[in-house]
């Protein structure tokens, strides 16, 4: 029996000015699997996270989360909801633990269980050392695994994560990807963004993203079949006699036969296991000596780019940059969270008076939303969703 889903998007259309952000997007998250939105920078999956937490709008299809529009989100249901930006968008000025207090008082958390959850996040993201530095005196890996202890200091029922393991060392990678395999054993709905191809084998469901359209979705597995139609079958044999594909052709099994080289034949079949002894059979009664038979599975970079090839997008064309995805695209205060950290919380933040904080210009800004205080706090988001996105 399938799992009911924590998430459905239903042809979602995002523009920015003229260009689509998403363009008919259509997907499904089950509760309880870890769901990787795979592309290159710019692709859209930042955006489509953005509509999923409410933050952006979408200028037409249908978003559900946890049974609601995003647009409907309350407190409640908000507190069932964490969120990793893809940027650092913590206090600088504050030390590891009083980001974790502040962010724990705007989830609204007991002190008794504040206290008890910190440390347990400390712990878990090997922070505890570092409780007393300054954000802006540890390194980018530390940042990160900061942001991803506020994400889950009030145990998320759904996790939002954008880009967690870009640009840190691959043990770091590894342990992040761990924590999340546990998080999902413990009940957690995770949807992460990642332009590391490797990593979709961590994830239960994978969908691929182009030019703000989903090209492709189904598990790692499925998607290799989807590649080629079928399975990777490498045969190296004396010499390819005349006739040989046409041959192998012309069994059921195979869907096609390409010859890469003087010896070495790829075949792609139905299922290997059966294929195998019926190559070996016509191979062997037209006089040929087999010199290796065996089945390859694609590595997931082949996988990816097969599938990105196929599209009517991928051929010939640049990777699409025309999505607000790329982080060069952004700016953020470096004393205070941006908009981001806020969309998830700002229906519950009157628990906590978020501090006020001086810009690198000398203005006065609002720690939540590194909006000028002097202005509209909704004039920040509002900019962003409208400005035209750079090329």
């Amino acid at each position: 029996m399938s799992l009911p889903a924590a998430i459905t998007m239903i042809g979602v259309d995002k523009k920015f000015g003229q260009k689509f952000g998403l363009k008919n997007v259509s997907l499904e998250v089950r509760e309880g699997e870890i769901y990787c939105l795979l592309g290159p920078s710019g692709s859209g999956k930042t955006t489509a996270i953005r509509v999923m937490c409410g933050y952006y709008l979408p200028d037409g299809g249908k978003v559900k989360v946890l049974g609601y529009s995003p647009a409907e989100f309350g407190r409640q249901l908000v507190e069932h909801i964490g969120y990793m930006p893809q940027l650092f968008v913590l206090y600088h000025n504050l030390t590891v633990l009083e980001n974790l207090q502040f962010m724990a008082s705007v989830y609204g958390l007991g002190s008794k269980y504040r206290r008890q959850r910190i440390d347990q996040m400390l712990e878990m993201v090997q922070l505890a050392d570092a409780r007393n530095k300054l954000a802006s005196q540890i390194s980018g890996g530390m940042q990160r695994r900061l942001s991803l202890a506020c994400a889950l200091l009030h145990e998320p029922r759904l996790l939002f994560i954008d880009e967690p393991t870009a640009g840190i060392d691959p043990i770091l990678r590894e342990r992040f990807w761990e924590e999340f395999r546990a998080l999902r054993a413990k009940g957690c709905t995770l949807v992460i963004t990642t332009q590391y191809v490797g990593e979709a084998i961590y994830c239960d469901t994978v969908g691929i993203m182009r030019s703000g359209q989903l090209i492709a979705q189904g598990t790692p597995e499925g998607l290799r079949q989807q590649a080629l139609g079928g399975d990777v079958i490498d045969v190296v044999v004396g010499r390819i006699e005349p006739g040989t594909v046409q041959a192998l052709l012309d069994l059921e099994m195979v869907h096609r036969v390409d010859i890469e080289g003087r010896f070495h034949m790829v075949v792609i079949v139905t299922e290997a296991r059966r294929a195998i002894p019926a190559i070996m059979q016509t191979l062997q009664d037209r006089g040929m000596k087999v010199l290796s038979i065996d089945d390859r599975e694609l590595t997931f970079d082949e996988v990816f780019v097969r599938l990105v090839r196929d599209t009517p997008e991928g051929q010939g064309q640049d990777m699409d940059r025309h999505s607000p995805d790329s982080t060069t695209s952004q700016s953020v205060p470096t004393t205070a969270p941006a908009t981001d950290q806020s969309t998830l919380t700002e229906t519950i933040t009157a628990q906590a008076t978020p501090p006020e904080t001086t810009s690198a210009a000398g203005e006065t800004t609002d720690a939540i939303t590194g909006d000028p205080t002097a202005t509209d706090a909704t004039s920040g988001a509002a900019n962003i969703a409208s400005e035209e996105p750079q090329t």
